[in-house]
């Protein structure tokens, strides 16, 4: 799969690696420094170019920006119709404390409206970056694996969100429709808590379980 990753902060750093370690075509973009972005995609055995490169030809485009920079960022990568758009950022004010959209609306709906022809899904956002490389390397042995939620409205879209989850190691678990964010966003908000803020590192990873099965 070809995958265009815009933002190569913490979590678009690392999961456009792994999935360039897992034999996907990955092309890093937009930020400050370009040397780091030439830096990390000479690393992790990808390409680096502008949002708009990233974006051109791509089966999916990961949206790994803080949400002050997402409106910047898609003005730069161009027309995004028909592209699956797997969304990870949460709509957090400039000090990351506290959501600036919510609960009768949510980011992912924000941009929903404003990317109406693309094939909008969201993933990754309730993950801690620091669990990313440890999930990655333990998929082989991780029995059973630790769940990632995702939701949206395109089947197609919410297809290859299951098969990147896969490829980072995670079991995907399908929370909805996209106007799950709403709750979703809150959520990680106590993933953020209880990895950043609670004794024991955030290297956090979770599972919901039905009992009785």
């Amino acid at each position: 799969m070809k995958i265009g990753i815009l933002g190569a902060g913490l979590m678009g750093a690392k999961l456009g690696t792994i999935w360039a370690r897992a034999g996907h075509d990955v092309t890093f973009s937009y930020s400050r420094r370009p040397e780091r972005l030439e830096r990390l995609a000479r690393d992790a055995g990808a390409r680096a170019g502008t949002p708009a490169e990233a974006v051109d030809g791509s089966d999916a485009v990961l949206l790994a920006v803080h949400w002050s920079r997402v409106e910047d960022v898609l003005a730069q990568a161009g027309d995004l119709a028909g592209k699956v758009v797997v969304n990870c950022c949460v709509p957090l004010d400039a000090q990351d404390r506290d959501l600036v959209v919510g609960t009768t609306t949510s980011g992912l709906e924000q941009l929903a409206e404003r990317l109406p022809r693309a094939r909008l899904v969201a993933a990754f956002n309730t993950s801690p970056s620091e669990a990313l490389f440890g999930v990655f390397e333990a998929r082989d042995d991780a029995s059973p694996r630790p769940q990632l939620l995702y939701y949206g409205d395109d089947a197609g879209a919410k297809a290859v969100a299951r098969e990147l989850i896969e490829d980072v190691g995670y079991e995907p678990l399908d929370a909805g429709a996209l106007r799950t964010a709403r709750f979703v966003e809150p959520f990680a908000m106590v993933t953020a808590e209880l990895a950043y803020g609670q004794p024991g590192g955030p290297e956090l990873v979770y599972r919901f379980e039905r009992l009785g099965r």
